[in-house]
């Protein structure tokens, strides 16, 4: 297992500005043959090797600081578990070998038909597939003895397709077919495309024509190397018409074109899915069906998992579930100061005490409370004004609570990462990462903190605001605030000047 060598390459291959294509390179890597040792993912020391690797990169996907957790660096990046994904892999590739998956219940999945079954190269039929692009050409190419046309159908969750056969102007026949619920539309489409071969093979007229509004259904049959079993099937039904001196040609028409036929096959393949009621004409589960329950599965570990680990606190504030997450997380851009409102990690007094890069966690505006993200953006009356304005905006007050809801509304979830942009980049972000770069180890103190401009400039800007407007953005219900409390522009200016300290330079104690 090549995990170890793996790790030492990894950062020589990953820059700081990480591409999803790098995901798509990592993971196949690892996964290589996952089928075979997918056991041996279940052991500690395996997962904990797979989890230093992921780590690594699902930091610089999400762009957090090194010291974020695993649990929350893979929520954020939008990363499944590397010993989740190849336990999917494994149970995928068993599924698709035949095997009996528990999670598929007693569904069969779709396999491709043997190399056996594809006829002899001299016994393959050529098949021509002609377009017609509108009414016009339709009309040219009317002269057929028999025409018949195929459509499939989904619809309020389920599956069918009809054929409409067609003698001069008049239709002569029609059949539904049904599919079971976890069906496609492409298995109907191929599905009518095979009970029309097998039609054409039974009756005695001699020129027909097969009309359908599926491009990729008409190309996979009319391709020799495709082992789709339903084209398979259809192929040898086209073989055993031309054994009979019948003439068969395929015609792609534009669906929803006006053309009476397709028109017809389409309300019959509508009327199948909502109203057959019999026992399914086809019920192989696709592949794609079965990747879609093993994914579902594979979600709802992660979320036992994710739920179980003690690490991960803030994200957990505004993702409580790993699948909502992986689901909400796609539709936001991840950016540095994205990445510390939903880590914690940034900043901020409480992370700086805690890595021992400043003396005190308390925040400026009170010092017994600390300094978190939750409080920066939740509670702290320095950015009162800001916070109320966003409160305006939301229709609703901020609140730990109904941050999990905010996420899982587009609006209101922009408007709340753009004021955490906001307050992050321009009070945490540039100020304290600048002075922590030209005083390499040294210790932050809260004079030091008081005094950085972009600090000041915001207690300067929520005092004004007070100042000014007369409304105490942060009491429990906003409002005017007392006449007692009020300030004047000016005096809140000099009481600030005074209050505030200038910048202490640090020493090497």
């Amino acid at each position: 297992m090549a995990v170890g060598k793996f790790h030492e390459i990894l950062d020589k291959i990953i820059s700081d500005n990480v591409p999803v294509k790098v995901v798509r390179v990592v993971e196949p890597v690892i996964l290589y043959a996952s089928s075979a040792w997918a056991p041996a993912a279940n052991k500690l020391g395996v997962r904990k090797r797979l989890s230093a690797v992921q780590r690594s990169f699902a930091q610089k996907l999400c762009r957090a600081y090194r010291t974020v957790s695993l649990n929350s660096a893979l929520v954020l990046a939008g990363v499944l578990p590397l010993d989740l994904r190849v336990r999917e892999m494994a149970s995928l590739y068993v599924a698709k070998r035949g095997a009996h998956l528990p999670v598929l219940g007693d569904r069969d999945i779709e396999r491709v038909a043997s190399a056996l079954e594809r006829p002899h190269p001299a016994e393959q039929v050529g098949i021509e597939l002609r377009s017609l692009v509108d009414e016009e050409q339709y009309l040219e190419h009317r002269g057929y003895e028999v025409r018949i046309f195929t459509d499939g159908s989904r619809i309020e969750g389920k599956v069918g397709a009809a054929l409409s056969i067609w003698i001069g102007e008049a239709e002569a026949k029609t059949l539904k077919l049904a599919l079971s619920p976890h069906c496609t539309v492409y298995q109907a489409e191929l599905l009518a495309l095979c009970e029309a071969a097998n039609e054409i093979s039974r009756r005695k007229e001699n020129v027909f024509a097969i009309f359908s509004d599926s491009m990729a259904a008409l190309q996979t049959v009319a391709d020799p190397d495709s082992l789709h079993v339903l084209a398979v099937r259809m192929r040898g039904a086209l073989s055993h018409c031309k054994t009979q001196g019948k003439s068969v040609s395929l015609f792609w028409i534009k669906a929803h074109a006006g053309l009476e036929g397709n028109q017809r096959a389409d309300a019959l393949a509508k009327a199948a899915a909502l109203r057959l009621k019999k026992k399914p004409n086809y019920d192989r589960c696709p592949v794609s069906f079965a990747k879609h329950v093993i994914r579902m599965d594979t979600l709802g570990e992660w979320d036992r998992r994710y739920s179980a680990e003690q690490t991960a606190s803030v994200t957990k504030l505004y993702f409580p579930i790993a699948s909502e997450a992986y689901r909400i997380i796609r539709k936001i851009e991840m950016t540095k100061e994205v990445a510390q409102a939903f880590t914690g990690h940034g900043g901020f007094s409480e992370y700086l005490a805690r890595f021992k890069c400043k003396e005190s966690p308390a925040c400026i505006c009170d010092p017994y409370v600390d300094e978190s993200v939750a409080h920066v953006l939740l509670e702290c009356p320095v950015f009162g004004s800001a916070r109320f304005d966003l409160e305006i905006e939301l229709g609703q007050r901020l609140d730990a609570r109904e941050l999990p809801n905010l996420m899982q509304k587009t609006c209101a979830r922009n408007l709340f990462l753009k004021y955490a942009i906001k307050i992050i980049k321009e009070a945490y972000g540039s100020t304290s990462a600048s002075w922590m770069r030209q005083y390499p180890g040294a210790r932050l103190t809260d004079y030091d903190v008081a005094g950085m401009t972009i600090v000041i400039a915001f207690i300067k800007a929520a005092r004004l605001e007070i100042a000014q407007s007369g409304f105490r953005c942060t009491a429990p219900e906003i409002g005017p605030a007392p006449s007692n409390s009020a300030l004047t522009v000016s005096s809140a200016t000099i009481e600030l000047q005074q209050a505030i300290p200038t910048i202490n330079q640090p020493t090497n104690d």
